[in-house]
């Protein structure tokens, strides 16, 4: 049975990477959630998505160029007023860091995908620090999922973690997949949706290898479903485990 992920948390009604989206996403019956990891000024990694504050917070510029406590100072609830949800209370919503999100995840026995951004900045030792972090959370290493575009971000996270779980995140299509799989260790493919579902029948001898991202709508979802994929990612988990359950 293919396990559903909340995208940024509950995305699709809800601040993306905020406290509330994660909340929401765990009210929904997630059996996992997907997220996206910077590293501020002092070292600290906070969840957010993009690698400037602009469009998701009240700040402007990169995340690199501000420390925790001023990042802290913005709102991450004030810029979504057009949801059909929206209420005054969001604009207390802050960026969280990744301890924060590990330690409610962790408390609802929750898979995490952790996603570095790491193919537009370059945040020296990331990996080192996010390893720490997710030891000292106490995260069960066979419920942790590393992941990122960057191909020898995950790489190095597997030289430094033997148990590593890592995935590499495609939105564009490989040959013979499989052989990438067990040539680099991966536990996973995280693959673009439109990718998969051109091309179904390719994709299916190795659905137990694939998480795809992100399926929005009910018809996409129900292929994916019938085809056994490891995993969807979605901003609609509410619909997704519906569609499962």
């Amino acid at each position: 049975m293919s396990k559903i992920y909340g995208h940024r948390g509950s995305k699709g009604n809800y601040p993306e990477n905020s406290m509330l989206a994660f909340k929401k996403a765990i009210e929904a019956g997630v059996d996992g959630m997907e997220f996206d990891i910077h590293m501020t000024k002092d070292g600290e990694l906070v969840v957010i998505h993009d690698t400037t504050l602009d469009r998701t917070t009240t700040g402007t510029g990169y995340i690199k160029d501000y420390t925790l406590a001023e990042i802290r100072t913005f709102s991450i609830g004030a810029k979504f007023t057009e949801f059909k949800h929206y209420e005054p209370s969001w604009d207390a919503e802050i960026v969280p860091t990744l301890a924060e999100v590990l330690e409610l995840c962790k408390a609802h026995d929750l898979e995490v995908n952790i996603e570095l951004k790491t193919h537009e900045v370059v945040y020296p030792a990331i990996e080192e620090a996010m390893l720490k972090i997710v030891h000292e959370v106490g995260y069960d290493v066979e419920k942790v999922i590393y992941s990122a575009f960057h191909l020898p971000t995950i790489l190095r996270i597997q030289r430094l973690d033997k148990r590593a779980k890592i995935a590499w995140l495609l939105e564009q299509f490989i040959p013979m997949p499989s052989d990438y799989i067990e040539t680099l260790g991966l536990e996973a493919l995280h693959m673009d949706k439109d990718i998969v579902l051109a091309q179904p029948e390719y994709w299916r001898q190795i659905a137990s290898k694939l998480r795809v991202w992100t399926v929005n709508e009910e018809v996409q979802m129900q292929k994916l479903i019938e085809m056994g994929v490891e995993a969807i990612v979605t901003d609609y988990p509410e619909i997704a485990v519906g569609l499962v359950r």
